[in-house]
């Protein structure tokens, strides 16, 4: 019984090629969005009563407030307006969570 054939990918050499390729294109700013869109939300998810984890809540917005004031400059004004805005809400919510 023959083994069955794997379908050629790239090899290591050409995967680490393809790796620093993005590196270069990254923007630490872009990443620094994507990680408050992402904590935002799961700050969010955890106040929700399913999931509710005031500790991690409160985890998410100290880093979103921590964070805000490394985009100033960095990134569009109203990027910063905004996330500003969901971490003022989150507070909000999680000051409503907290009263349950």
């Amino acid at each position: 019984m023959s083994e069955p054939e794997t379908p050629a990918g790239p090899d290591d050499e050409e995967l680490l090629k393809q790796v620093e390729e993005e590196l270069k294109r990254l923007k630490v700013a872009d990443l620094l969005v994507q990680t408050l869109y992402t904590v935002s939300s799961l700050g969010y998810r955890k106040l929700s009563v399913e999931d509710r984890d005031l500790e991690q809540a409160h985890l998410a917005i100290e880093s979103l407030r921590a964070l805000l004031p490394v985009l100033d400059g960095a990134v569009a004004e109203d990027v910063v307006r905004d996330f500003r805005q969901v971490t003022a809400n989150l507070q909000l919510a999680y000051a409503d969570a907290a009263r349950d």
